[in-house]
């Protein structure tokens, strides 16, 4: 019986023996043992291990234990790391989805209250409709409809600024949690269990705005710190500084902000803010960052440099971050703007008015990247070998910042304009000062002598998706790049060594290695390097290996997301690529110019613009409307092209002229890429049917090429008189830009062929929206009002030589101009008015 009770204890005993089943029965191992088996496993946990043969064979313990129970405990030991990684990981999906279903109920009970408002409103307003004579007469109905405008407290002193911070903060919150904004779901982002987040954009408001809410699994404190650094998350953040900081009474703090935000084109003007921010902490614990736009004149450091900008509003946005049980903190986030669109081409309006582009661009920005400094921080995130995901990161906002900067070409940073080339908006900056220095001691520092030249642009493309066109112009990079001249840029990499890029020709092999390096966590940007294949033409050198690596970031690249824009952007590094290497950016931007009404039918049923490229494409010549977007999307973007060049002094005009020369080049065959991927193949043939009113397309045609001849008594289209379908193709691609107009009181645009198109730098389903008035200056208007009466009576009028204004707001002049009635065929049955601008170029 003792002897039964001691073995009892001894099986039961876990610091001297360890049990594990072995074919339904209990093996014993010593502690002595265990710890040994454990230290082999450690070193390694793999199975087929020859290293784990040996380690036993090694360790004299294990040397009385069966091949097989060592085997069995392996297995055993494996199958309990497993459970163990398991569990934890349901542990942590578990406090995920309770945060989240969390989440769901406030956002449920917020949209309960919205309803709630809007029936009580639905109510107030059939009490008005049921007493007209109240609502006229009595003057506290206008009290309720009618809303106070809000007047700034005094700015210069603390009390004065406290009561501002307070008002912020009450407004911030109604906005995040309550019912001050009509939020609707951001289109193509649906809450799941795989979702960032949720989203919203403003239905209708003063401004745009978005609002985002999530579960990330970092402190408030880290969240908050992470989120007030603008620039470390937000591309377009070009400088933030804080001018002035002080306590709160209650704890919080108050600063004074002046930031700067990049433009994205090179057809409008950056933005500034001037903002009061406050940080506080509510009753239940909620940390809350909230910011707003201060009046009067902030300019920052330096006035001359804030006068490149245009003073933008931030009405109450900010952070609210609430810490969650088990870890994490639930973070919403509200942007707010008035972006001041007025002072952008119309073209660009979009851009400026769209809640969806602020959502993007700084809403799903920044809980996208406090989530992917989590899951970096808990080593979800795994990268490539020798790269910390902070220098990855760094090496992606270099990129950015670099392409931005290139673009804007500020005055403080050194830049100056060195000529533009009026006809396709080529701009040629210097920048003497600029230094590729990476680092406050960088052992790779390059003696530039010269400075750094930028030749950029910006231009319409239409009828492409902007992630197909990036996606095909990385993957096919020789369909646009001339390899000489990123041997070049290359080249200027190593210190002393500004060959012009004629000098040493070199043979593209084709071949274009691109390696990845990193990635966010949806995918929505890459980080790769790029190895592009070339050898010398020199016979003594034919060996030689001239191959070129390039730090490439892309990003916006898939059809399916929802994103602000698609980038393409690259710098050539050398083969050793250090963590400070100097990064001189290149690329593409493609922007999509969003119309403010997305409806398909809507804009089918407000179009009126004649499709007289329908009858170039192979086919009975039949009007059709456009109606799957896969088949025929109606897309427009703005492209925005940039590329640098260090250069030495000496070598200045010559690299500026090839610069030029380059970007002219890539315009052009980026032009022929979006034709060829277009969806049409050819010319985009959309517009709705035509009514019976409206011609058919050769008619059309046929009209304007008769009624020229019967009123100036010569041929428009020389020196043969075509017929048919060649009518139509010579007429669209006739060499003056031809023009037509309604017979309205206010006469809008029906026909143009492609060079009037590139005149007015719009599209043929834009063209609806251009009238007769918006394509002259003040003197042009006031000559075609003189001469309109003459028009009407003879048929023709000639005018003289003026200007014109296109849709991106850029001049236009012309040599002459004719006009004249389009008669139909009755020819005394007027049907529009048709221009020819003659040798026209912008100014």
């Amino acid at each position: 019986m003792a002897m039964a009770v001691a073995q009892h204890r001894e099986s039961s005993s876990g610091s001297n023996i360890n049990k594990h089943l072995d074919n339904g029965k209990y093996v014993r191992y010593t502690a002595e043992q265990v710890e040994a088996l454990e230290r082999v496993y450690a070193e390694c946990p793999k199975p087929s291990s020859l290293r784990r043969q040996q380690l036993i064979r090694e360790c004299p313990i294990l040397s009385n234990i069966e091949p097989k129970q060592i085997k069995v405990w392996f297995q055993n030991r494996r199958c309990r790391d497993k459970q163990k990684t398991e569990a934890s990981r349901l542990q942590t999906v578990n406090r995920k989805l309770n945060a989240m279903n969390k989440l769901l109920m406030e956002e449920n009970d917020r949209l309960q209250k919205q309803v709630s408002q809007l029936v009580n409103e639905n109510g107030y307003m059939k009490q008005q409709l049921h007493t007209v004579n109240a609502s006229t007469n009595d003057a506290s109905c206008d009290s309720v409809v009618t809303t106070p405008s809000h007047s700034l407290k005094d700015a210069n002193n603390p009390a004065g600024l406290l009561s501002i911070a307070e008002g912020t903060l009450k407004e911030f919150l109604s906005k995040a949690t309550g019912t001050a904004v009509d939020w609707v779901q951001m289109p193509g982002m649906k809450p799941g269990p795989d979702s960032v987040g949720i989203f919203a954009i403003s239905q209708s408001c003063s401004g745009v705005a978005a609002r985002a809410c999530g579960l990330v699994s970092l402190e408030p404190t880290k969240i908050a710190e992470i989120l007030k650094d603008r620039p470390s998350w937000f591309r377009d953040c070009r400088n933030l500084e804080v001018f002035t900081m002080f306590r709160a009474g209650n704890g919080g703090t108050i600063e004074l902000i002046y930031t700067q935000m990049f433009a994205p084109t090179t057809l409008a003007p950056a933005r500034d803010f001037w903002t009061l921010r406050y940080t506080t902490t509510l009753e239940n614990g909620s940390l809350v960052v909230c910011e707003r736009s201060l009046s009067g004149s902030g300019a920052g450091p330096n006035a001359a440099a804030a006068a490149q900008f245009v003073r933008a509003e931030m009405l109450p946005s900010g952070y609210l971050i609430r810490s969650c049980e088990g870890g994490g903190s639930i973070v919403h986030i509200v942007d707010h703007l008035n972006l001041e669109a007025w002072s952008v081409p119309e073209v660009l309006r979009p851009l400026y008015e769209s809640s969806k582009v602020v959502a993007q661009k700084m809403t799903i920005a920044a809980l996208r990247y406090v989530r992917q400094i989590a899951q970096e921080t808990s080593g979800e995130v795994v990268y490539g070998p020798g790269r910390q995901p902070a220098v990855l990161r760094t090496f992606s906002q270099r990129l950015s910042r670099g392409f931005n900067d290139a673009i804007n070409g500020f005055n403080d940073d050194g830049w100056s304009i060195m000529n533009c080339d009026g006809a396709e908006d080529v701009i040629i900056a210097i920048n003497s000062n600029k230094s590729l220095n990476s680092t406050p001691n960088p052992v790779n520092a390059l003696p530039l002598l010269g400075g750094v030249l930028c030749a950029k642009a910006s231009m319409l493309i239409q009828n492409v998706s902007p992630a197909v066109l990036i996606r095909f112009l990385r993957e096919h990079r020789s369909e646009w790049a001339d390899f000489n001249v990123d041997a070049y840029s290359a080249a200027s990499l190593k210190a002393g060594s500004y060959a012009y890029p004629g000098m040493r020709p070199t043979r593209f092999t084709g071949s274009q290695i691109i390696m990845p390096l990193g990635h966010t966590i949806e995918h929505e940007e890459l980080l790769e390097v790029v190895r592009l294949e070339g050898h010398s033409f020199a016979e003594d050198n034919a060996f030689l290996s001239r191959d070129i690596h390039l730090l490439q970031l892309c990003s916006g690249i898939d059809e399916n997301a929802v994103g602000g824009c698609s980038e393409l952007l690259f710098a050539p590094i050398n083969e050793m690529f250090p963590d400070d290497a100097p990064l001189l950016p290149s690329g593409f931007r493609v922007i999509p110019l969003d119309t403010k009404s997305s409806d398909t039918q809507d804009s089918l049923a407000t179009n009126r613009t004649l499709d007289l490229t329908s009858s170039l494409e192979p086919g009975p010549a039949t009007n059709h409307i456009a109606v799957d977007a896969p088949s025929c999307p109606n897309i427009r973007s703005v492209l925005t092209i940039a590329f640098q060049f260090p250069f030495d002094s000496n070598l200045e005009d010559n690299v500026a002229n090839m610069a030029h020369q380059y970007v002219r080049s890539i315009i052009s065959s980026v032009q022929r890429i979006a034709i060829a991927i277009s969806p049409s193949g050819l010319i985009p043939a959309v517009g709705p049917k035509q009514s019976p009113s409206s011609p058919e397309a050769l008619t059309l045609a046929h009209w304007i090429c008769q009624s020229y001849s019967y009123h100036f008594g010569a041929e428009l289209l020389r020196p043969e008189r075509p017929v048919g379908d060649s009518l139509l193709k010579n007429l669209w691609q006739h060499q003056d830009a031809i023009l037509c107009c309604s017979l309205k009181s206010l006469p809008v645009m029906i026909f143009a062929n492609q060079v009037g198109l590139d005149m007015l730098e719009t599209t043929l389903m834009a063209l609806q929206d251009i009238t007769l008035d918006k394509i002259f200056d003040e003197t042009g208007r006031k000559t075609l009002c003189s001469d309109f009466a003459k028009l009407m009576q003879e048929g023709l009028a000639y005018l003289p030589a003026g200007i014109c204004m296109s849709t991106m707001g850029r001049h236009v002049s012309y040599e002459q101009a004719v006009a004249w009635k389009v008669l139909e065929a009755d020819e005394s049955t007027v049907h529009c008015l048709a221009f020819s601008f003659v040798n026209w170029s912008f100014v």
